[in-house]
């Protein structure tokens, strides 16, 4: 059991990442990852809503009909979206507002209702819980990677803005790392998070080549070649 745990933490934060596996949900992450604070916001917001809804449909998946299911699924996504879009208007009113329509659209994101629909139907709702919360954290991830990736090259700064999603306490959290940096307007724009993206795909997929071919060297060599068999007893 622990062993299916551990697989199914490594699928979601690595092996079969959302992001950079299935390439689902790149519609926000390409659109709002232009700073640490915006993929922070909008990936707290997902992962949220895909635990919310892996729990739920784990708990209803022997009580609805296969033939309404998506429409079921769908219903509890856009509930559990809108309970975070009011509490973020409540809570991060500013940061909201920059987030725009991305909050919204979380209820398309292919992620949350095809984990709902390939994996917590079929399972508990422990591990659909444990599966909404690695697949949400590994979508997450790759969300600050590529804002912290972008805000750098774009305005020279880390966390900047954090005040507004974690209020006053952040308000001097901004890392100055290039001093009278001018910016780099490709990185903030579109296509600046495209390349950047397909900078991280192409980080992971090399380093997973890397880890495949280094198992196969420490495999141990058989020879190949014709084996003399030992033969015992009669044979009629």
């Amino acid at each position: 059991m622990k062993e299916d745990q551990s697989k199914l933490v490594m699928d979601g934060l690595w092996n079969n990442n959302p992001a950079l596996v299935q390439l689902l949900g790149l519609c926000p992450l390409l659109a709002v990852t232009g700073s640490v604070v915006n993929a922070l916001g909008l990936g707290f917001a997902t992962l949220m809503v895909l635990v919310g809804s892996n729990l739920l449909v784990s708990l209803i998946r022997n009580k609805v009909a296969d033939d309404i299911r998506l429409p079921v699924f769908v219903m509890i996504i856009a509930a559990l979206v809108t309970i975070a879009e009011l509490t973020m208007q409540a809570l991060t009113y500013e940061l909201y507002q920059i987030l725009g329509i991305f909050i919204p659209l979380i209820v398309t994101n292919c992620a949350i209702l095809g984990r709902a629909d390939a994996y917590a139907r079929k399972n508990p709702p422990h591990l659909a819980v444990l599966d909404g919360l690695s697949m949400g954290l590994g979508f997450a991830a790759v969300l600050v990677l590529l804002g912290a990736m972008r805000e750098l090259l774009g305005q020279g700064t880390l966390f900047a803005d954090m005040h507004l999603l974690l209020g006053p306490m952040a308000q001097n959290w901004t890392w100055v790392i290039i001093d009278d940096y001018r910016g780099f307007l490709f990185a903030v724009l579109p296509p600046g998070a495209f390349v950047g993206m397909g900078l991280i795909i192409a980080a992971k997929n090399t380093y997973d080549q890397y880890q495949t071919n280094k198992n196969l060297t420490l495999q141990p060599h058989i020879d190949a070649g014709s084996k003399r068999v030992r033969v015992t007893g009669t044979i009629a």
